[in-house]
Order: structure tokens, then sequence, then C-alpha cells
């Protein structure tokens, strides 16, 4: 029985961001969270570092474009039953490489898994069958249908989708009702029931976000990918983001998000990857990647914490009003 802050859903599973019921009692997810968390306390904090138990790997994944090496990863693992944070400044290849690892683009090489399986060639919509859903940066509604219809397209396997099956109403109508029940508590776990049947066009930025969040959980995925979940969002709605991300946490499921806000990063995650130009370039726990110098390089760039001498600038100064006096020159 679930806390009595608890409710469920006709699957079983808790949909309140009150206290949730052991992951190892929800469907598919054996997972001991708290266990997966403490077990990177003894991880070391090194690029490309092996976790206890990785529920994501990839090794030597390269994508260029033209003459940019946009992607080039030795080794990632990421770690089961924790929120793992991808961040890097912009242009880091973050976005790339979970395009990559999702199906939604190919690399050049490489190899990745998802539990163990191989996902090379594997399209998109089989690795959300898989259990390895994603979110987009720019939100990706489906704006003329309806908030409810637009959950409904999120579920698997449903029989009415097939062209025969699609004419006789008793085939699939059973399988609809529940995925609309399901579609239905999830609406109400993200306080979006209110705009069941209002067009996805017209949500805000931010409830969008929500929508393409919760429609993923219509999949009952294993892995939750987010990319950049709170940019646009406004400061009020964050706070319920940031529940709604941690929740996805103790129901077993494993979290990576990309994301600028730093504040945020601290607040939720458990493991933070940092990349710099394809590569990545730092791993361990938010603190003390806070810290570490190659984080603020890749950030604020090199030397930028040297302390800046009187004669230093003076030079500076003279070698700029040469480039101007010799530009002048030139001109005339």
């Amino acid at each position: 029985m679930p806390d009595e802050k608890g409710t469920l859903d006709s699957g079983g599973t808790e949909m309140t961001l009150g206290p949730v019921r052991p992951a190892s009692a929800r469907r598919g997810f054996d997972v001991d969270v708290e266990a997966s968390r403490r077990a990177l306390a003894d991880v070391d904090r090194t690029p490309g570092v092996a976790k206890p138990d990785p529920i994501l790997t990839a090794d030597n994944v390269v994508r260029s474009f033209g003459g940019l090496t946009a992607v080039d990863v030795d080794h990632l693992e990421v770690q089961r039953g924790v929120i793992t944070a991808l961040i890097g400044p912009n242009g880091a290849g973050k976005t790339t490489l979970f395009n990559l690892l999702t199906g939604f683009d190919r690399p050049d090489s490489g190899a990745w898994s998802f539990n163990g399986r191989s996902l090379n060639r594997v399209p998109a919509y089989k690795v959300a069958r898989m259990g390895m859903v994603r979110t987009f940066q720019l939100t990706k509604v489906l704006s003329k249908l309806t908030v409810i219809e637009n959950m409904r397209v999120g579920a698997t396997g449903q029989r009415g989708e097939r062209l025969l099956a699609a004419m006789l109403a008793p085939l699939w109508r059973s399988q609809e009702d529940d995925n609309t029940e399901r579609a239905d508590s999830l609406l109400e776990r993200f306080l979006l029931d209110k705009k069941r049947e209002d067009f996805a066009g017209s949500l805000s930025g931010g409830q969008r976000k929500l929508l393409e969040m919760a429609r993923s959980l219509m999949t009952d995925p294993e892995l939750v990918m987010l990319d950049e979940p709170m940019a646009g969002v406004n400061p009020a709605l964050k706070q319920t983001l940031l529940g709604h991300v941690k929740s996805l946490r103790e129901e077993g499921r494993t979290v990576l998000f990309v994301e600028h806000d730093m504040d945020m990063v601290r607040d939720i995650s458990d493991w933070v990857v940092v990349m710099a130009q394809g590569r990545i370039v730092a791993e361990g726990p938010p603190d003390a990647v806070m810290a570490d110098p190659a984080v603020i390089d890749a950030y604020l760039g090199a030397h930028h914490d040297v302390e800046l001498t009187f004669e230093a600038e003076e030079q500076i100064h003279a070698e700029a009003e040469a480039e101007i006096e010799q530009e002048a020159q030139t001109n005339d």
C-alpha cells in the first residue's frame, strides 16, 4: 500500500509527487535508488569512468559535420537509478550526443548500448519502445491535437493503429480506455488536467514542457532523457518541473538531462558529466565538478583566473594602439 499521500493509477504506479513506494515494488524497475546513489561515492572522478551498474554505455562515438567534429566521446557510462546531468558550454555537442544515442542521428563511428542491447542502427521509435525516451529543447507537441490526444499518441503497441483493426472498434476500444485512464492520471500529476481538451498549440512554453514530459511517460520508460527541460520556463514553474524530475528517480527510473542552469544541476543531480568541444572533460558529483579547473576552463577559457598585472595591462593597451595606428595607415 502507498503512503497516505500517494495514489495509484490503473497500472499500479504511483502518480503523485509525495512519498513513493520502493522502486523494487514497481512494475519493471527492480532498482534500489539509494544504493545506486551511494555506489557513486566510490567511483573515480575521471572522464569516462566505469559505473557500478550502467544502464547506458557509449564507446568511441564520433560525429562530424564537414570539417567540424561535433562529438568525439571515447567512453561514457550512465549509472542506473540516478539523475545524471550533462553540462557544457554552447556548442559542446550535448544535444548532438542525445540525438546519436536515441536514434535521431547516426554517428560516423562508434557503438552504444542500452541495458546491454546494442542500439547501433536502431531507429528512434524502436529505441523508445525499448524503454529509452527523450524530450527536446524545442518542444515537439502536436499543436492541432488536444492535450489528451497528444497523450494518447504517446502510448505504444496500440492495436487500433493497424488498418484492418482500426475498422473493428471492439478490438481496440478497451485498450484505448486504459490508455486514456493512464493519460488522465499523468495529466493530473503534471497539473495539466484542466487543459485536457485544449489544443496543445494554445499552451504556454512551460506547459508544453510539462506535456512533453508527461507524454514520454506513456511508454513507461526506464531511462528518461531531458534536453534542457528548464529552457524558456518561468521561475514559478521551474520548481514544479524540478519536483517532477526528482519524482522520476524516486520511481526507480534513470534520468539523463542537459541543462545550463547550474543551480538546478546542483539541486537535483547525483552525477555530472561535462562536455567541451565534443569531448568529455570531467565527471563527478556536482560540487566537485563545479570546482574542477577543467570545467572552469571549458566555460570561461584558459587563464581566466590569472591576475593581470599593471605591466601586462600596459602592454595590452600598447599593442592595441599599435594595431589601430597600423590599420589607419593602411587605409590611408
